[in-house]
């Protein structure tokens, strides 16, 4: 079975391409650095002819407002288009848990609202996966949420699951029928963001000083203590903090 895998040498990608190639699937890695630019058009046609599933994993390299609502619009598009022309049976989208609740405050999510949107209304076969927010990412939490030595967090739960387990699911529903719908996906523990950001930032022996902060922005939204975590039908991750953190002290 031939699967494409938009966005496939990046975090997620490269992970997912890996699973799909033990169990025997022709697996295309697309990229702009593989010569597939979903912007452009350019080599989109070539990589999908004859895929069966397509799985977009791809994120905007920009997250200003008019920039990102154009990638995904316009990446949604294409491989709609590319996928009709293909005969794909299975397109699949990974998105993120609060999407429609977050959308009207964040220029990010009203993307990727728009960019599940284009997927419903194609008439292709789908499934969108709604993930939660990743440990890997925890750093770039921080970072953009930092004013001098003291990073401005919100308290409310998230329920972080690691790249590997976001692979895992995704190589589970790429090999599954489509379901037409949104599913979740998250990790096994639920935390407070301010909580699990200021022992990451212990662990790593960094200087900075984490305060909760209720009316600090995720994305640009205001949270709630629902908004960022699954529903309780969601796949979740069997991989806590601990031993995402045990790991990445590992030499490699």
């Amino acid at each position: 079975m031939k699967i494409v895998v938009i966005g496939g040498t990046g975090l997620i990608g490269t992970k997912l391409v890996s699973n799909l190639l033990q169990l025997d699937n022709q697996v295309v890695a697309a990229s702009p650095a593989m010569g597939v630019n979903t912007i452009t058009g350019e080599g989109l046609s070539r990589a999908m002819e004859g895929a069966e599933i397509v799985v977009d994993v791809s994120n905007s390299p920009s997250y200003e407002e008019k920039f990102v609502m154009r990638f995904f619009e316009t990446s949604g598009r294409n491989l709609m288009a590319a996928g009709k022309a293909a005969g794909v049976t299975h397109h699949i989208a990974l998105s993120i848990v609060g999407t429609e609740e977050l959308a009207a405050q964040s220029p990010y999510l009203r993307a990727k609202l728009a960019q599940e949107t284009i997927i419903r209304e194609s008439g292709l076969p789908f499934t969108i996966v709604h993930s939660t927010q990743f440990f890997e990412f925890l750093s770039g939490i921080a970072q953009s949420n930092t004013q001098g030595q003291t990073v401005h967090l919100s308290p409310a739960y998230v329920q972080p699951i690691t790249a590997d387990d976001v692979a895992a699911a995704l190589t589970e529903t790429t090999m599954a029928v489509p379901h037409n719908d949104m599913v979740e996906i998250g990790g096994p523990e639920r935390v407070r963001l301010s909580d699990i950001v200021e022992r990451y930032l212990a662990e790593i022996n960094d200087p900075r000083t984490v305060v909760a902060d209720p009316q600090a922005r995720y994305f640009g939204a205001l949270l709630t203590d629902k908004v960022l975590v699954p529903g309780e039908s969601a796949y979740l991750g069997t991989t806590n903090y601990d031993a995402w953190m045990a790991a990445q002290r590992k030499p490699v």
